[in-house]
């Protein structure tokens, strides 16, 4: 049985993929989730429910391409952000691979340092450990990095991003002493 955490993970993972028609349905369902659990991070998710409500699905698609494919600082690769295009990016990939197929994981047609990916299987896994980690040592310092590439002005999906952050770093135990996945800073040094 999936964990509210693990929902939550996988409502993040479609709302940085591909726009869709479900975008919107993404969106309502996580804020829900969100409003009692995690207070911060709904009133983040709001600017982008906003933007999602204020534009028609083509703009929606325009904007996140623009974001995310036609941005090097804001391309949504784990690995990239913390390591750029690098043997030791390569060797987290293949890492990442492997971690996903030991726990009966498909990343699907996305490499497997993909945000939505990464989310996907946080969202799939039973190994709480293997979660923690994940978040700690790879999308947190990813999520930094994509908010410090983009335009920290009014756009949105610097909304859904902080959503996110805040969302993670309010469910990560960072006391844990972990070591059951691939780390990329033991990669990206």
């Amino acid at each position: 049985m999936l964990t509210t955490q693990q929902t939550l993970c996988r409502h993040f993972a479609d709302l940085l993929s591909y726009p869709d028609g479900a975008t919107r349905q993404t969106a309502a369902a996580c804020a829900a989730l969100l409003r009692e659990l995690h207070p911060e991070a709904y009133e983040a998710l709001t600017g982008f429910v906003n933007f999602l409500d204020a534009h028609q699905p083509a703009r929606v698609e325009e904007i996140f391409t623009a974001t995310f494919d036609l941005q090097p600082a804001c391309h949504p690769y784990v690995g990239y952000q913390l390591c750029g295009e690098s043997q030791q990016r390569t060797m987290f990939l293949i890492k990442l691979q492997q971690l996903y197929h030991q726990h009966g994981f498909a990343a699907g047609t996305e490499l497997p340092d993909h945000l939505s990916t990464m989310l996907r299987f946080v969202g799939a896994v039973a190994d709480r450990n293997c979660r923690q980690e994940l978040v700690s040592d790879g999308l947190l310092p990813a999520l930094e990095k994509l908010l410090q590439g983009l335009d920290q002005g009014d756009h949105p999906y610097v909304a859904l991003l902080r959503a996110l952050q805040n969302f993670l770093i309010e469910t990560v135990d960072t006391g844990a002493k972990l070591s059951v996945v691939p780390r990329p800073k033991e990669y990206c040094s």
